[in-house]
């Protein structure tokens, strides 16, 4: 239970905590440090077995339409791929389509298909698997059924008369012949080879399980019956403990030298000795290595360094609204029926919380100086990203003081923390995950700072990262602060899929029409068509997003990977070093 006075001494040692942690930083490793050691010995060898880990289990839905974590996500790259994939320029090139064309108002683009490509369970891949795939995702029940990629499939041609139900004709993705597929737009598409970059899923597995049925069916979770074309399938699953994949003997672009990758769940605190001693031979997105244990593992000379800037944010999000119980049981997102939470509406209450979070301490104290504080919700590697645009909320809790007294949140009292402008008890709910170390240290200090500046915070028990999304999909109505770090898209700046009003993952329920305005305006064609423009829009969004401010953006982690040297084949990419797996291979396979 919260309390209003609380003992001095944990403040005493919370700060301490960033004290010390700021006095040990240092700078050490280059970008991209030690990636020249890793030098092939001798020819590409077959066999061997090499394990990843991550600090966090996976959620268990293993069928990409319905996959919900980072953690999934980073399982399913070796098991399923897609029609086209990225560089290291993050331009589009192919993957299941060796090659495309587009008409000139790119209302249309066709694509021609890899022939002779195998699912795991040896059945043919054709046109017909990526027709069904953005079918099932612009189906009427799939909403409901708990998917959420609907941004890939809502520009297809008859997308809305399909998804009501109107008609059971599906227009938008037609398979022309058995290896050639076009997908048709119902207006000029500007992001049209990202909308055809989501991994497909095989007809001949699900096209007798109802869509409602899918996620919770054998063939979406269990191992042995999830089938992808990708170089590895599942061979055992020990559900949040170890996850087993296996060649696929047949795999289209050669057969894998590996005999497995095994990815097993450790806790942070534990990895590092793990990596000295051989037992996990690399880490990467979406953990990588803690900013505190990265020169610790530069002086382990078997294992490679990767020190890049990430595709991800930490963010302190502020539950705006609430959805109604009825809207949650029928899973929609209909912002007309949302409820107000009072106790954040106020703007200035938000941006006075944002003065009071000392965001480079966490940075030079928890991230070692290993990271960046940034203002701008899209990616900085992105084009469209323009801090200029932007608040910067330095750390300044005489300003966050003066905001709250300004707004009437005073301390009526005498206790030391404010009370709303009515007179009643102001505390605010704070929950966080378990799984990522640095987020778990952050959310006792942050509740500190914001005490410190006379606000009440209830710091709530973490709850393991599936729990703690669901309960965040339940919008229950006693969150208020929320802690998640979210994964970027490296296709496009586009920020629908997070900050949309219809977006499951605008845990905020942040309902704001200008910015919505904008999100829609930079994907309009004709004028959408021109980057410039793009630019332009993004940066307006960008200084609404700032100064609304639904959730207060704390710090970018830098990408630490490695990989042990034994391993052959890695490409590091911007965005993942887990891309052409087929050609990794071990010095000394058995």
């Amino acid at each position: 239970m919260f309390m209003k006075n609380r003992k001095k001494a944990l403040s005493v040692l919370l700060l301490a905590i960033v004290l010390i942690l700021a006095a040990c930083s240092d700078s050490a490793g280059d970008e991209n440090s030690n990636q020249e050691k890793n030098e092939p010995v001798g020819d590409p060898q077959e066999g061997g077995t090499v394990t990843g880990a991550l600090n966090t289990a996976p959620g268990g839905q293993f069928n990409p339409i319905f996959a919900v974590d980072l953690y999934e996500e980073t399982i399913l790259e070796f098991t399923h791929e897609s029609l086209v994939k990225q560089n290291e320029s993050l331009e589009f090139i192919p993957s299941l389509a060796k090659e495309w064309e587009m008409n000139e108002d790119q209302t249309q683009v066709t694509f021609h298909l890899e022939e002779g490509v195998t699912w795991h369970d040896g059945e043919e891949f054709t046109a017909d698997d990526v027709v069904f795939t953005y079918q099932t995702m612009s189906d009427p029940d799939y909403i409901s059924a708990g998917g959420f990629r609907t941004l890939y499939v809502e520009p297809l041609l008859g997308y809305e008369a399909y998804n009501s139900g109107e008609t059971d004709e599906f227009q938008g993705v037609v398979a022309d012949d058995e290896y050639t597929v076009t997908f048709h737009f119902a207006e000029p598409e500007i992001t049209p080879l990202y909308m055809a970059s989501y991994p497909i899923i095989p007809q001949h597995v699900f096209e007798n399980i109802a869509v409602s049925d899918m996620p919770g069916s054998p063939e979406s979770l269990e191992a042995g019956s999830i089938i992808g074309t990708g170089p590895f399938k599942f061979a055992n699953i020990s559900d949040r403990e170890q996850y087993t994949l296996e060649r696929h003997e047949a795999y289209w672009q050669g057969k894998p030298y590996l005999d497995q990758v095994v990815w097993r769940i450790v806790e942070s605190s534990v990895m590092i000795g793990l990596l000295e001693n051989g037992d996990i031979d690399f880490t990467a997105r979406p953990n990588g290595i803690p900013p505190a244990d990265f020169d610790t593992v530069s002086t382990y000379n078997h294992m490679e360094l990767v020190e890049q800037t990430d595709f991800s944010y930490q963010v302190l999000g502020f539950k705006m609204n609430h959805r109604t119980a009825d809207d949650v049981n029928d899973q929609v997102i209909n912002p007309d029926n949302w409820i107000e939470n009072e106790k954040l509406a106020d703007q200035n209450i938000r941006q006075a919380i944002a003065y009071a979070i000392n965001r480079e301490g966490f940075v030079q104290g928890l991230l070692y100086g290993k990271g960046d504080v940034i203002n701008s919700p899209i990616a900085q590697q992105h084009w469209a990203s323009d801090e200029s645009a932007t608040a910067d909320y330095s750390y300044d809790p005489g300003k966050a003081m003066e905001m709250l007294d300004e707004a009437g949140y005073v301390d009526q009292d005498g206790d030391g923390l404010r009370e709303t402008p009515n007179g009643d008890e102001w505390v605010l709910n704070l929950k966080y995950p378990t799984g990522n170390q640095l987020r778990e240290r952050s959310a006792p200090l942050i509740a500190q700072q914001l005490e410190e500046v006379g606000i009440g915070v209830d710091l709530k028990q973490p709850k393991e990262m599936t729990a703690f999304l669901n309960e965040m999909d339940q919008d229950n109505d006693d969150t208020d602060l929320y802690l998640i770090g979210w994964g970027l898209e490296t296709a496009d700046p586009d920020p629908t899929e997070l900050w949309s009003i219809h977006s499951p993952w605008n845990y905020s329920r942040w309902n704001n029409e200008e910015s919505e305005a904008l999100i829609t305006a930079a994907r309009t064609a004709p004028d959408a068509l021109d980057q410039a423009y793009r630019k332009e829009v993004y940066a307006e969004w960008q200084r609404v997003y700032s100064e609304d401010l639904p959730a207060l953006l704390l710090y970018v982690e830098p990408a630490l990977w490695t990989y042990n040297s034994r391993i052959n084949g890695v490409e590091v990419l911007p965005h993942t070093l887990l891309d052409n797996s087929h050609l990794w291979w071990v010095n000394n396979a058995q």
